[in-house]
């Protein structure tokens, strides 16, 4: 296959470069080539039991009132049997997997034959085609970037049925969690299934495939960096933003509604959650070009870590501050309410304005002002697979002085207010952060592993310029 002779030829070229004292960039940029045993036991760990802690905790809520603990003492104590527990689980039903199939569809549809028109009205916003970055062979693929189109029209549609055509309660989504669950199970598997398939026998650039020769890796981490069907279906862009983020506000309004429903009010919590969450998710799809140039789209592959976890875990657990609140509604003081408003803000603010710092250097070349000063930066070069040697700067004032990801500390201070909206009867609701923490504390570590790999000598002198990863003065 041409794939497998791709593989040989590029682990000879990684060799002789080695050979000639330098590091193999195609070897080093993107995910690994060789596995080593904790990386292996990490990925069966996470094929395992990844599905089973989604389960776990949207089963803790239906069954034990949104309790981590009890459904463990439960079994140590003898009182309950897993099948018990299975038993009282709803199962796939005909409805959720209509309601799954015409979600899906309708979200390809929108990505695939309506071009962007928001960028030819909204100043600012960049929409339309657009170039992502050079992957390691060399080659810039072009992107159709209408999300935020996306967005809008679904959401239009929600609004119209709840106010005026009623073909379907706002509940929906929570009515059918558990079933559509299992759906969304069956797409995550489904896709990363054919992504490998496709890796092997049909890949769009086999320059840009890595073999590893271990399944289980390889199907987690992916083949294929960027897979594509036709020339515009990009799996990474779909599915890292659709169905999984534009359901993520259409989740959170059905549990408002939810509340609505079982309580006669929607509390101000609730209230917090979805307009905290949702301006995260509109800052998404307001900067969906920007996202062409982070890390899942310029160095994962697209296997099982981000085809399940895009249909499964993101829109399952992310959501889990709506859920929880469903079930246990919190109606915040003032003063806590303000706070937790204040938090998500500024975490916003710091995560947007950091971003938009890089973005503004990466745009003008470095030709612009950073808090009223030209832009401090290291300059550096790297290679690609075909032996081109391209030219970067690394930006090193603004926030970007204060710490090499700082975007993340935004992040998690915004990740925070969320589950501060919940209260603290529950450590549910936290699940968020810590998951979150641990999340980016990873990235920041592989991100810089590769991006050493990638700079060599110029990535010492810029660690050295800025010696912090995360939170100045502590990581």
């Amino acid at each position: 296959m041409a794939a497998h002779q791709e593989k040989k030829l590029a682990e000879e070229r990684k060799h002789q470069n080695m050979q000639n004292g330098t590091k193999a960039s195609q070897g080093q940029w993107g995910r690994a080539w060789e596995v080593d045993w904790f990386s292996l036991a990490s990925i069966l760990f996470l094929l395992m039991f990844a599905p089973l802690i989604v389960y776990y905790f949207i089963m803790s809520c239906a069954q034990y009132q949104c309790s981590l603990t009890d459904p463990l003492l439960d079994l140590l104590t003898g009182n309950k049997h897993l099948s018990d527990i299975w038993n009282r689980t709803p199962m796939l039903t005909y409805r959720a997997a209509g309601i799954y199939f015409l979600w899906v569809t309708f979200q390809v549809f929108l990505y695939m034959s309506i071009p962007d028109f928001c960028h030819k009205f909204l100043p600012g916003y960049v929409g339309g085609v657009q170039e992502g970055a050079v992957t390691p062979a060399g080659v810039v693929n072009k992107y159709q970037i209408n999300g935020l189109q996306a967005w809008i029209i679904t959401h239009v549609l929600w609004f119209a049925n709840a106010s005026c055509f009623h073909f379907f309660s706002p509940t929906i989504i929570f009515d059918n969690w558990i079933p559509l669950l299992w759906c969304a199970n069956i797409l995550g598997y489904a896709v990363s299934t054919f992504a490998m398939i496709k890796g092997y026998f049909f890949p769009t650039n086999a320059k840009d495939c890595k073999f590893t020769g271990n399944f289980f890796y390889d199907y987690m981490m992916g083949i294929e960096f960027n897979p594509r069907i036709g020339k515009w279906f990009d799996f990474k862009l779909f599915f890292n933003g659709r169905p999984g983020i534009v359901a993520w506000t259409l989740i959170n309004l059905s549990f408002a509604a939810k509340q609505q429903e079982l309580y006669g009010e929607v509390t101000n919590s609730m209230i917090l959650v979805n307009v905290l969450q949702g301006i995260y998710v509109l800052d998404f799809f307001w900067n969906e070009a920007w996202y062409l140039k982070t890390i899942d789209i310029c160095h994962d592959h697209f296997g099982w870590y981000l085809g399940w976890g895009d249909c499964v875990w993101l829109p399952y657990l992310y959501t889990l501050q709506g859920l929880y609140l469903v079930y246990h509604p919190v109606q915040l003081c003032t003063a806590h309410a303000l706070g937790v408003l204040l938090l998500g803000l500024l975490g916003y603010y710091i995560f947007r304005a950091t971003n938009h710092q890089k973005d503004l250097f990466r745009r003008t070349n470095g030709n612009c002002r950073i808090w009223g000063k030209r832009p401090e930066h290291i300059e550096c070069s790297y290679t690609s697979v075909d032996g081109t040697k391209y030219y970067s700067k690394l930006l090193t004032s603004g926030f970007w002085g204060w710490a090499r990801h700082f975007n993340y500390t935004g992040d998690l201070m915004g990740s925070l207010a969320y589950c501060l909206a919940c209260g603290f009867g529950h450590i549910l609701p936290y699940f968020y952060i810590i998951y979150m923490a641990i999340l980016l504390t990873h990235r920041c570590i592989r991100d810089e592993h590769r991006c050493s790999s990638k700079y060599g000598k110029d990535w010492e002198r810029y660690a050295a310029a800025v010696p912090y990863r995360l939170l100045p003065g502590v990581f």
